[in-house]
């Protein structure tokens, strides 16, 4: 914007320098050369007079005298009885010279100059109009870059503090410009502020009554589970139900503490170097009989032993996510297929339905956006849950729906470490 601001007002400046410019240079080099020729002209008067003051007191012409009297000019005097009188220095042939002549009865006086001197004269009075021009578009650019300076600071730090809004940090600046247009974009942000500090302390203090309010139950329930399962006089299947029972809430409380990490804008995530093996076998043995009982199956291929860095709770969720997404939306076999990557740990779950529709393609992760048969906030969790461990869930293939989870791998935790052990450099 400074440079648009700085060309366009230099464009203004030269274009207005010129218009006057033009004009005043043509004007003035007519002028200099008038007033040379009225010059002569006076000058040739002048002598005619001397000349009829000597004839009157029959006195002889001074050659000399007339030369230093107009230096610089060739005189040439006819006198009545035919003589011819010059005085100054005759030009050289072939040169350019001004001419005036004036005649008083039988003499006659004609005065030349040389056209050099006149053309100098215009040159000079040209560079100064030139030089007063270049002045002119100095200070244009001096003045310019001064206004979009005062312009354009302004709109660089209101857009500082909108990325600062946008980041979470809602702490009123309290700056102003001068400029009642800016000045008023800084008041609208700085209400803005206020009112986003006001939502995040609501947030946070929500977070942390959902939190006080959720453990209590959870840990009771868990307790209760497992004073079932310590009783004798259960059968064998009532213990199984209960331990998995126990497991379910155990990862639910995971998933809340997580959430609430998430509501308190906590970025930094519990990432650890987690087997990737055990997890996704356990949410298979979870999910394996929900998918059978609807007569599809659930396959697990790719590499074995891979090791993320990552949340074991978060990355159940995310692959619980996607397993019921293919659940509700998807069709046939559902593939969960794990590879090491150039620079990450990849996990893909695919399964052989029709896949997304074209025109949700690009917004499938956004809040809210399904195609009916959701509230549109699965993928979206999923994938705040992959950026809370520093991985990402993305969209690899449409149709048939295929999603990818990249994990960093466990080198990174091992590089992590020594970063902090070693300190900084």
């Amino acid at each position: 914007m400074r440079r648009r601001l700085l060309l366009s007002t230099l464009a203004v400046a030269i274009v207005a320098i010129l218009l006057l410019g033009i004009p005043l240079a043509y004007a003035m080099h007519r002028l200099v050369y008038e007033e040379a020729r009225q010059s002569l002209g006076r000058e040739a008067a002048s002598i005619l007079g001397g000349v009829a003051l000597n004839l009157e007191a029959r006195e002889r012409l001074d050659e000399q005298k007339i030369a230093r009297a107009y230096p610089g000019r060739f005189i040439t005097i006819t006198l009545p009885d035919g003589r011819t009188v010059t005085a100054g220095r005759r030009h050289k042939r072939g040169t350019n010279v001004l001419t005036a002549a004036g005649t008083a009865g039988p003499v006659r006086v004609r005065v030349d100059r040389p056209a050099a001197e006149v053309q100098d004269e215009a040159l000079r009075q040209l560079l100064l109009i030139g030089s007063l021009a270049a002045l002119g578009v100095a200070v244009t650019v001096g003045l310019a870059m001064f206004q979009a300076r005062k312009l354009t600071l302004p709109l660089v730090d209101l857009a500082e503090t909108a990325d600062r809004l946008g980041s979470g940090n809602a702490r009123p600046r309290r700056r102003r410009y001068g400029i009642p247009e800016v000045d008023r974009v800084a008041e609208v942000l700085d209400r803005s502020a206020v009112r986003i500090a006001d939502l995040l302390a609501a947030s946070r203090e929500f977070a942390s009554d959902a939190s006080h309010q959720l453990r209590t139950p959870l840990t009771a329930l868990s307790m209760r589970l497992e004073e079932m399962i310590d009783a004798a006089d259960y059968p064998e299947v009532v213990r199984e139900e209960g331990a998995a029972a126990i497991a379910q809430a155990e990862r639910l409380v995971a998933v809340v503490e997580q959430l609430l990490a998430r509501a308190r804008h906590d970025r930094t995530g519990d990432a650890v170097a987690a087997p990737i093996d055990r997890i996704i076998a356990q949410q298979v043995e979870e999910w394996r009989p929900i998918f059978r009982r609807d007569g599809r199956d659930l396959r697990v291929t790719g590499d074995d032993g891979l090791v993320g860095l990552t949340s074991p709770e978060g990355l159940s969720q995310i692959v619980a996510t996607l397993l019921d997404n293919s659940l509700v939306h998807g069709a046939g076999t559902v593939t969960i297929s794990t590879k090491q990557g150039a620079s990450s740990v990849v996990v893909e779950i695919g399964d052989e339905g029709q896949g997304i529709p074209p025109e949700l393609e690009a917004r499938v992760f956004e809040r809210s956006v399904s195609s009916g048969k959701g509230t549109g906030l699965g993928l979206y969790l999923a994938r705040s849950l992959a950026i809370v461990d520093g991985g990402r869930l993305e969209l690899i293939n449409s149709r048939p729906a295929v999603f990818g989870v990249f994990l960093r791998p466990a080198a990174d935790a091992l590089l992590a470490v020594e970063r902090v052990v070693s300190g900084p450099a």
